[in-house]
């Protein structure tokens, strides 16, 4: 019977589990001690710049490297001592497609089916099922070689879901897809993971790890520096900013001054950005919104608009790490504003 180990925090069990992990390549030390948890029917983002230990993570956990110390189960197996039967159980889709460009769409499916000892029936079928679900069908009996790039990471995806992974591993999957499939690959990846399977996701796009995370693990220099929620992390980073459109933008200023005036608990900072017509609060609580709020209410101001900021994804991945998201990417991250009713 395969164990899935227990979460420590109480819960969901944990499809992976990862503790002290370190390898080494020569003097450089891509993994330094890297500790995880992926909650049993999750997907967990791992954020980084290049050269973090993303991808050495992604291999030590899928089997193509051996770590140096610590440990690591996935579905219960150890990534180390059980190596064969976790390959069973596993998907993986690289930063690149690994298809074999001479064969059909349709073969590629086949023969990773045969290679999981599916029989020749169910190999057939899982192919065809598969190439229907990513809209391969009409392209099925195509070398690979003339697909697209987009297509190409489809069959990818779709050969790493033949075997019906309990864990899946997605290393930056999306990476040169137009904006058009790579929606098609966060649709499918929402289906597995509603359909019950774990993932274990890399990027380097804040939008794409935003629609995808339930939870998110930071990975510089080979080290956990930060993971939580989505919404936890950009609460330590900045937490929340109060923003008011008075009626009147003249009156920027002089609730700027009423606030500052008032010493209200934890509340300093006002900012009035005129070109906007905002004035930004910084607060870290309900209490304090509900106290500006009352504040400007009783000294007679305008409201015409509030609502509360949290920062983007790429401000908190600049706060922890102190780098700005790769370079290539495109600027995908919107802010996250929520409306209260004025």
């Amino acid at each position: 019977m395969t164990r899935i180990d227990k979460n420590p925090k109480g819960g969901a069990a944990n499809a992976v589990t990862v503790r002290g992990l370190v390898k080494h390549f020569g003097d450089t030390k891509a993994l330094d001690g890297v500790d995880l948890d992926v909650r049993e029917g999750t997907v967990l983002g791992v954020l980084g710049p290049n050269g973090a230990g993303k991808t050495t993570l992604v291999r030590c956990l899928s089997t193509l490297i051996v770590p140096d110390s610590g440990t690591a189960t996935v579905a219960g197996y150890d990534v180390v001592r059980q190596p064969r039967q976790l390959r069973r159980t596993i998907g993986l889709t690289g930063q690149y497609a690994s298809v074999d460009e001479k064969l059909s769409g349709r073969e590629n499916l086949y023969m990773i089916g045969r290679l999981l000892d599916l029989s020749r029936k169910d190999s057939r079928a899982r192919a065809d099922e598969l190439l229907e679900r990513f809209s391969l069908t009409e392209a099925a009996n195509k070398a690979a070689m003339n697909y697209s790039g987009g297509m190409r990471r489809r069959l990818d995806l779709a050969a790493s879901m033949i075997g019906n992974p309990a864990v899946l591993y997605l290393d930056e999957p999306t990476t040169g897809l137009d904006p058009r499939t790579r929606n098609e690959v966060w649709d499918e990846v929402q289906r597995m993971v509603a359909e019950g399977a774990t993932v274990l996701l890399t990027t380097q796009y804040m939008e794409e790890a935003e629609q995808l995370a339930n939870e998110l693990t930071v990975i510089d220099r080979g080290k956990v520096i930060a993971n939580g929620g989505i919404n936890e992390l950009k609460a330590k980073v900045g937490g929340r900013t109060l923003q008011i459109r008075p009626t009147d933008p003249d009156q920027l200023g002089a609730m700027a001054r009423a606030i500052a005036e008032a010493g209200l608990d934890g509340v300093a900072g006002s900012q009035a950005i005129p070109d906007e017509g905002l004035l930004n609060v910084p607060i870290l609580s309900d209490e304090q919104l509900t106290a500006v709020v009352g504040l400007l209410g009783a000294r007679g101001f305008g409201i015409a608009h509030i609502g509360t900021h949290l920062p983007s994804l790429d401000e908190v991945f600049l706060a922890i790490t102190g780098k700005k998201t790769s370079d290539s990417q495109e600027s995908l991250s919107n802010h996250t504003t929520e409306e209260v009713a004025a």
